[in-house]
């Protein structure tokens, strides 16, 4: 009998080439959720292009309805997953201050829950899958169904980017890595050659962040075509809730002015010049909505409190930096009543989004951040960090990886003590250059965005099948390997 494979895959439809290749070379039975909008489904629904054994189209099972949630089922669902919908549902950005669109009710809230719950027990209980295979997750629905997966013991193989530019990890879950036993590739006698080495394998800047959300032709060729399309999603799908076009174009206008007014207070209020006379501990706030911080760090999503509670951690004589995001101009910046606050806050400097990050590391004794990568570039510069979520760089004994808000001024106290070790380093390096292997991950979403949406502005386009066979063929190299490292995983 073939092993069964089931595939989460959401509207970015950029990795569809895997399990064309899986099915094909490999003859695995795939089945897929698709959380696609209305027009890529027409796609599907015509397709001969990939084989897959059954699909569900996730927004046709869950419905607007007036009835009761059932509590007593949630509960259930809690209990037998170990699962905390509370938590997934106030970090989901759809049912909170992020959507400008729509305001959900309590009930409309879990009635959805449940509704996604019944969903994939079925799907599971159906399908017995031995294997989920997904990218990282970055809602709170298909990341409930990855927890329904693992909760059951169906083995999980979630492919992510590495935090070394060109490396890609398939592991068990999005923060560890599976085998910690190391080959020694590299050995670095020095901590220049290390920092040589990150140099090189830097993942702060990519080809596919530079164009992602760039293009100007592309953004006026979204906002025509979206003008003269049907848009249907409002009413089928509960994350197009709200977005008539009357009230997208009102919120779009609203986003330029307000992106400006507040890239003026910006470049008016925040430092420029580091010229620090104390001793200095490094906060690098991070953009907001991400899933970096909603679901990898759901405890910790307030970031505002978070610089409270380091000021009123910090030792006498420290300051803390604060910066600003340069990539969180995708979000309109921050509201500048937040800046105000963090500006308000003793012994805090907020630092302006033009100034780079490396140069604040140096400068530090210790970096403090929620889960992004900063905190392993600053162990390549031989400073110490804590970070308030599970990462896979956290085995590195100059990472300190808080378990509760209360523990901060001892972490702060003893992690300023610390040194970075080059053989830790060593240790690390080496373990991901044995559970990773080379791939420009980006270049896939950066093509499929050129290609059918509009630079990254317009997801809720259709997919032509012959467009879609050209890109799968121009990729095919790439999804063979991803295919090839999966089998690896399968077979392990």
């Amino acid at each position: 009998m073939n092993s069964k494979i089931i595939f989460w895959v959401n509207d970015a439809l950029a990795h569809v080439g895997l399990p064309k290749t899986l099915q094909e070379k490999y003859n695995f039975d795939i089945y897929v959720v698709l959380d696609v909008t209305d027009k890529q489904k027409k796609f599907f629904q015509k397709q001969e292009l990939i084989k897959f054994s059954k699909i569900w189209y996730f927004h046709d099972h869950i419905l607007k309805t007036t009835e009761k949630p059932d509590t007593e089922y949630l509960k259930l669902i809690e209990k037998k997953y170990k699962i905390n919908i509370s938590l997934l549902i106030s970090n989901e950005r759809f049912f909170n201050k992020w959507n400008q669109y729509y305001e959900f009710s309590s009930d409309e809230k879990l009635s959805i829950l449940e509704q996604e719950c019944k969903l994939f027990e079925k799907i599971l209980d159906e399908v017995q899958p031995d294997f989920l295979i997904t990218g990282v997750t970055n809602l709170h629905h298909n990341h409930l169904f990855y927890e329904i997966c693992k909760a059951r013991g169906i083995k999980v193989l979630t492919i992510r980017n590495a935090f070394f530019a060109g490396k890609v990890i398939i592991s068990s879950d999005f923060h560890s890595i599976n085998n910690m036993q190391s080959k020694d590739k590299f050995h670095f006698s020095s901590l220049v050659e290390i920092q040589n080495y990150w140099k090189k394998h830097s993942n702060i800047s990519t080809s596919h962040s530079g164009k992602f959300l760039a293009s100007k032709t592309d953004y006026l060729k979204a906002i025509l075509k979206f003008l003269v399309s049907n848009n249907t999603n409002v009413k089928t799908h509960y994350t197009y809730y709200g977005r008539s076009k009357f009230a997208v174009l009102k919120g779009t206008i609203f986003s330029i002015i307000k992106k400006r007014f507040r890239e003026s207070f910006i470049n008016k209020n925040l430092i420029r010049d580091i010229k620090n006379k104390k001793p200095l501990i490094y906060f690098p706030l991070q953009v907001e909505p991400e899933r970096s911080l909603l679901i990898q760090a759901p405890n910790y999503t307030n970031q505002i409190e978070v610089i409270t509670n380091i000021v009123k951690s910090l030792p006498a004589g420290y300051e803390l930096y604060v910066k600003e995001h340069p990539a969180n101009v995708f979000r309109e910046w921050r509201s500048v009543d937040d800046y105000k606050k963090i500006m308000k806050l003793p012994n805090v400097k907020l630092i302006h989004p033009s100034v780079k990050s490396i140069d604040l590391i140096k400068k530090s004794s210790l970096v403090i951040t929620i889960s992004s990568t900063t905190g392993l570039e600053a162990a390549f510069y031989n400073k110490p960090s804590i970070i308030f979520a599970d990462l896979d760089y956290s085995i590195l004994p100059s990472v300190h990886k808080i378990k509760a808000i209360d523990e901060l001024p001892y972490a702060i106290k003893t992690s300023l003590k610390k040194e970075v070790k080059s053989s830790d380093l060593n240790y690390y390096i080496n373990l991901i250059e044995e559970n990773s292997f080379e791939l420009d991950f980006d270049s896939i979403d950066s093509d499929f965005d050129s290609n059918f949406h509009y630079g990254g502005f317009l997801a809720d386009v259709e997919i032509p099948i012959e467009k879609m066979r050209l890109f799968l063929e121009r990729q095919r190299a790439d999804f063979d390997k991803i295919a090839t490292e999966c089998i690896k995983k399968i077979h392990n």
